[in-house]
């Protein structure tokens, strides 16, 4: 049964809301519809619509003329009717929206990750913002540090060659600027424009000092949090109040936060990054193993969300400290969950509506494209099922990746880096692991799910 979702709502609140939502209501169950309608009149909203029954609907129907909160509609099918009509024409607007294509499958999967988006808050939101903004200078640099080497291995040894130049440009100067702009770009979203310049030296000073990512994150967090107390804590005459912004507090907030990183906070954090760099170049088969199969789990588990991107950006924070390893079993099992999905539509074909199906073959493309939100649709609809499955097909990408001593230079692009010569270390590992686990995915669903209703399966399968 296809379901429905719909809003209704007046300035006054008094009559026509409550009537369109009868009417509505009255005519889905004449046609056999599901459908759930919130109300939005003079007791307020009665009935709210949640975000999982928003995403299982196959349309909305839209009768307020108060605001609706639409953007939580963002990539669903929208109809849009006066408040008389949804009195009047229940029955038509109903059967329009019934007739109307549901939204895409990547339409669904934009409007999970922004539904996400505007949920992170406090530390995380934070940390995020840096390394959104990280992210391309990453890129960027490992794609033509990665290409750099189809000269050879040792090309960029010599001086004024084109591959020493693309070296300079990609790991003198993309990388360089990483962990800088983590560091602002972390200030900036805690104190706005004050926190930029004092973020961005702070960032500067921890790869000076050696203390890397790790050191970057902490100068991020400092110059935000100290740019923030004095935007908040200084008071000046209002003649001088415009000197605050531009000339007050990056000053004091990156003298304290220079000193600090390097007379107390450098050090430490350095010390904490060489024992990691030195622990991850000496781990053995069995460990990178160990290690392989944590990362893709974290990879699997939530499909983007808080413990997926921390995974992610260990992988991404360790590409400055020439640590390849991580990466690659990051991205290898984050291409798995989506290319799992789908293989198990087409081996198990049953076990799915035909909706889902058709839907599998995007998710294959964006698991090609390591987009692992791509999973979150057949997540959604079946969480028991499916998530243990990917976690698992995910752990074993991630294991068979480390422990076969893959490696990765570009943190994203998915098979799309793969003919890059040299950006992948153990090509032929790396396509294995994530064969592995995809099967390993693919075959799980297959065994958990249950097959669904015959009215359900599509001719296809006949």
């Amino acid at each position: 049964m296809k379901k429905l979702v719909a809003v209704t709502g007046c300035p006054t609140g008094i009559a026509h809301t409550y009537m369109a939502a009868e009417s509505l209501s009255r005519a889905a169950e004449k046609l056999g519809v599901s459908i759930k309608v919130e109300t939005r009149g003079a007791s307020g909203v009665e009935n709210r619509l949640t975000q999982e029954e928003i995403r299982e609907a196959h349309a909305v129907i839209l009768s307020s003329d108060v605001d609706a909160e639409e953007d939580r509609f963002q990539g669903k099918t929208v109809i849009r009717s006066s408040l008389g009509d949804a009195i009047k024409n229940a029955e038509r607007l109903i059967e329009e929206a019934l007739s109307k294509p549901s939204s895409s499958y990547e339409e669904q999967v934009k409007a999970v990750k922004q539904e996400r988006e505007q949920k992170r808050s406090g530390p995380y939101k934070h940390l995020m913002n840096g390394v959104s903004f990280m992210i391309p200078l990453v890129v960027a640099g490992g794609l033509i540090i990665a290409l750099s080497f189809t000269f050879g291995i040792h090309a960029a040894e010599v001086e004024g060659s084109l591959a020493a130049n693309l070296m300079k440009i990609g790991g003198e100067s993309a990388f360089a600027l990483m962990v800088p702009v983590l560091a602002g770009f972390i200030a900036y979203s805690i104190a706005d424009k004050a926190g930029l310049a004092p973020g961005l030296v702070g960032g500067m000073l921890a790869s000076s000092t050696g203390s890397g990512f790790l050191g970057g994150i902490v100068a991020g967090f400092l110059a935000g949090y100290v740019a923030k107390w004095m935007k908040e804590k200084i008071r000046l005459p209002k003649s001088l109040e415009g000197l605050k912004p531009i000339l007050l507090i990056p000053f004091l907030a990156t003298l304290i936060v220079g000193l600090l990183m390097i007379y107390v906070i450098g050090a430490p954090v350095k010390g904490v990054m060489d024992s990691l760099t030195a622990w991850l170049q000496s781990l053995g088969t069995a460990n990178a193993a160990l290690m392989g199969l944590l990362l893709g789990a974290m990879m699997a588990f939530d499909m983007g969300g808080p413990v997926n991107k921390a995974a992610y950006t260990f992988g991404v924070g360790l590409l400055g400290n020439e640590i390849y390893g991580p990466m690659a079993a990051v991205m290898a099992a984050g291409m798995t969950p989506p290319l799992g999905l789908w293989l198990a539509t087409r081996i198990a074909r049953r076990k799915f509506t035909w909706e889902e199906r058709e839907a599998g073959k995007a998710a294959g493309i964006l698991g090609l494209s390591f987009i692992t939100e791509g999973a979150i649709p057949f997540a959604a609809a079946d969480p028991l099922r499916v998530i243990p499955s990917i976690v698992v097909g995910s752990a074993v990408t991630g294991a068979l990746a480390m422990g076969l001593g893959c490696t990765l230079r570009a943190p994203h692009g998915g098979i799309f880096v793969l003919p890059i010569p040299h950006a992948v270390g153990n090509l032929a590992g790396f396509l294995l692991a994530i064969a592995a686990g995809t099967v390993v995915t693919a075959l799980l669903v297959s065994l958990l799910k249950k097959n669904v209703v015959a009215q359900e399966v599509g001719d296809g399968d006949q």
